[in-house]
């Protein structure tokens, strides 16, 4: 369920995009009549980039009336769809939100790094309650987080800037989410052979 409320956004704004292509002169309307005069071409992004503007503001403040609280990601990632997302819209350049998905991966892998560097383990802090790991496999588990996010944000700039946008949509969905769960469970595999099976 986490993983679903976590992907919310991003699947209004996959979702968003689909019937936009597929209902174009709608499409183009309402993005005219919202945003001034819009191509057909340009419709179906620009209205998915106001959907997950709106759909992540709405998730931090459904977040926040039930915890009381907001995770940092959570508000690095508002600013980053907040702040791109208007240049897009207000330019009507795509561009600006394609760069999105790569500049919060970098963020992460970038904080992670700087915690490396200042003895902190980011990876052991999440789950040290939940594993008991040796140091050595602590650090290779990190630098493997931050290799696999600084991976995907280049594989983002790829993709979007080598393929057509409705390719880009596709992967930032599936492809993201599948390349995600191939790396957790190579992460699953890897951990196996620390964690002791209990004795009846």
């Amino acid at each position: 369920m986490k993983l679903l409320y976590d992907l919310f956004p991003v699947i209004l704004f996959f979702a968003s995009f689909k019937y936009a292509e597929k209902n174009p002169e709608q499409a183009a309307d309402w993005a005219s009549q919202l945003l001034g005069a819009t191509p057909a071409s340009q419709a179906p992004i620009l209205l998915a980039t106001l959907v997950v503007m709106l759909a992540t503001l709405a998730q931090i403040g459904w977040t926040y009336l039930r915890h009381g609280r907001v995770e940092k990601m959570l508000w690095i990632s508002l600013a980053l769809v907040t702040g791109l997302g208007s240049l897009t819209l207000i330019f009507h350049n795509e561009n600006f939100i394609k760069w999105k998905p790569t500049v919060l991966y970098w963020v992460m892998a970038g904080g992670m790094l700087t915690a490396t560097f200042l003895k902190k383990n980011a990876i052991r802090l999440m789950l040290q309650d939940k594993l008991e790991l040796p140091e050595p496999a602590w650090l290779r588990l990190n630098l493997a987080w931050i290799a696999f996010l600084t991976g995907m944000g280049l594989l983002n700039l790829y993709v979007a800037f080598n393929y057509s946008t409705d390719t880009w949509v596709n992967f930032k969905l599936f492809g993201g989410m599948g390349l995600l769960l191939l790396f957790l469970v190579a992460q699953g595999v890897y951990l196996s052979r620390y964690i002791k099976e209990e004795t009846p």
